[in-house]
């Protein structure tokens, strides 16, 4: 669905509280590189060699001889950095209005909050002051502010780009995110920042996903909303969801009681001393010099023990293994990036309780390992921009960035604040391409697509090839599906020790054809993400729980070919 809607050029001056450190000339990058030519803003928690590094508190500020590893990479690159930027302080908030240099305006209403903490980054970004902006994310702080402000925020899977020389929030989930007006500028900009850095205690090697996600994907949204009151955004949202079943998806209803639990967990638990170690010396030397609520919020990592942090660290990762459940059968999760709007007089009169509904949907996405990418989807009627956020496994960040930006070129929105139309979509580079003979994406079958069994052909004459046999990790269990023709089994992924390791086949097929093959995959199996004996993942076939009533448990046989065989009349004995 195209919305003609357009954004009217600014009536109203630039808001200068959007940057803290703003030079006349820009710090130039290479000559020549992939990023030759743009212009960027760093967050000022992010270091710059001689500029003022102050996380939005004068009085811890230093002035760094070296760049940080993300900024040193965009400058090797030819991109050139103009200025730091404001956000709420020590990156400890989600609305732009914790900063003793000023609340940093919505873009597009300025009586509204830009969100927060990397406010100055998406300000400047929607507002076409630079190409595109570094923030950071902790609980949403990459996300949030683009779907307030019309624009696009990547927030890579963690440890993807080098935090070294970033003022840590909670060091073990931070992440540089990246701010640009459409998808295909901050993939550009991921390509160029990512990397293994030996020197992040946090950084690491990550393989990422190069097969699109393809013609039919499904996706879980959350089976209760919360919008706190604002039916503009529900309608918007819903409007999203119908857009994304237009493109080919299918939504799947989600307990998201997990990870509703995790997000609370990241200010309600022991988790939250991470905040104040991150900023300890400094803190417990010049409290007074830290404003209020991030004041009491960072205090507030005092009052656990060793073991209360550990209790939390093991309630995470049990929270972690029930979400595990929720990726049956689906490709990734949508939600809105955020519920509502609200003004800065009013977040300023209750700033921690509107704070909190800005990040209902973003503050689980780090702690359990995800990747994310908020993309515009609408303008309200009240003029206000609204969002959504894909958010995907670890390693996602390609596939997210594909279907992100087939939504938002979709839209027909323009670009921020600024009134320009979208330019045309980029291929994803990091993608391969479905055209290319070369390109195949591997299947993992269970049950009657498996060598010479009756569907095998709908693999082999899409050209796809026998890779190898193999078996899935000892979470499935495997069931013979009443009245199916031809017989079918359906695979679900259980508990850990609930289950057993499945007998598989994995198949090679060509990228160009898997869509046409996924589209013959009837209700109630579906294609999603299974985990191999080995600990890798493929695609493959699984099955919707509720379909098993009636179902026979043959986990016990190890595998469908040893249950046919099961099924065969012994033979009659001659004498």
């Amino acid at each position: 669905m195209v919305q003609e809607t357009t954004l009217p050029h600014r009536a109203t001056p630039l808001a200068p509280q959007a940057w803290i450190h703003h030079p006349d000339r820009p710090m130039p990058g290479a000559a020549t590189g992939a990023l030759a030519g743009l212009s960027f803003a760093v967050k000022d928690n992010i270091d710059v060699a001689g500029w003022p590094t102050t996380a939005a508190c004068p009085a811890f500020a230093y002035t760094p001889d070296t760049h940080a590893s993300v900024v040193r990479r965009l400058l090797e690159a030819g991109a050139s950095v103009t200025g730091k930027t404001n956000l709420d302080q020590f990156a400890c908030g989600l609305s732009g209005t914790r900063s003793p240099y000023g609340a940093v305006p919505n873009a597009i209403n300025p009586l509204y909050v830009s969100g927060g903490s990397s406010s100055g980054s998406a300000y400047v970004v929607a507002t076409g002051q630079v190409d595109f902006a570094l923030g950071t994310d902790t609980a949403g702080s990459g996300r949030v502010p683009a779907g307030l402000n019309n624009i696009v925020g990547l927030k890579p899977s963690r440890g993807l780009v080098s935090a070294r020389g970033v003022v840590p929030a909670a060091q073990a989930v931070d992440c540089v995110s990246i701010f640009a007006t459409t998808v295909a500028r901050a993939v550009r900009v991921l390509a160029a920042a990512l990397g293994h850095d030996p020197a992040d205690p946090y950084s690491r090697p990550l393989a990422l996903a190069t097969a699109p996600l393809g013609a039919r994907f499904r996706f879980g949204v959350p089976a209760e909303l919360a919008f706190f009151g604002d039916e503009a955004a529900r309608l918007a949202f819903d409007g999203a969801l119908a857009q994304l079943q237009a493109m080919g998806g299918e939504a799947v209803a989600l307990d998201f009681a997990p990870l509703s639990e995790c997000a609370d967990m990241l200010y309600g638990s022991a988790l939250v001393a991470q905040r104040h170690e991150a900023v300890r010396d400094f803190f417990d030397a010049h409290e007074a010099e830290v404003i209020e609520p991030v004041r009491s919020i960072i205090a507030s990592g005092r009052a656990y023990s060793a073991s209360d942090l550990v209790a939390a660290q093991t309630r995470l990762a049990e929270l972690g293994q029930q979400a595990q459940a929720l990726w049956q059968g689906i490709d990734l999760l949508v939600v809105p990036t955020t519920p509502t709007h609200h003004t800065i007089a009013r977040m300023q009169a209750d700033p921690v309780v509107l704070n909190r509904q800005l990040g209902a949907y973003t503050n689980f996405v780090n702690l359990l390992d995800y990747a994310a990418l908020s993309v515009p989807a609408s303008i309200r009627p009240d003029g206000l921009p609204f969002g959504i956020t894909l958010i995907g496994r670890c390693g996602s960040d390609w596939q997210l960035a594909d279907l992100g930006q087939r939504f938002h070129h979709a839209t027909g929105l323009t670009q921020g604040a600024t009134g320009l139309p979208l330019p045309a979509p980029e291929p994803v580079p990091g993608l391969a391409d479905p055209n290319s003979p070369a390109a195949t994406v591997r299947v993992a079958v269970v049950g009657a697509h498996l060598s010479g069994m009756p569907l095998n052909g709908q693999l082999t004459e899409r050209g796809a090839s026998l890779a190898a046999r193999t078996h899935t990790a000892a979470h499935y269990r495997l069931y013979a599906l009443p009245r199916t023709t031809p017989p079918k089994p359906g695979l679900l992924r259980v508990a850990p020790g609930e289950g057993d390791r499945i007998e598989v086949e994995l198949w090679d097929m060509p990228l160009a054809h898997y869509g046409s093959f996924v589209a013959l995959v009837p209700q109630p199996l579906s294609i999603g993400t299974l985990t191999l004996a080995d600990g890798s993942t493929v695609q493959g076939f699984l099955c919707e729980p509720l379909a098993l009533a009636g179902a026979t448990d043959i986990t016990h046989l190890g595998g469908w070919r040893a249950y046919i065989a099961s099924l065969a009349p012994a033979p009659v004995a001659t004498t």
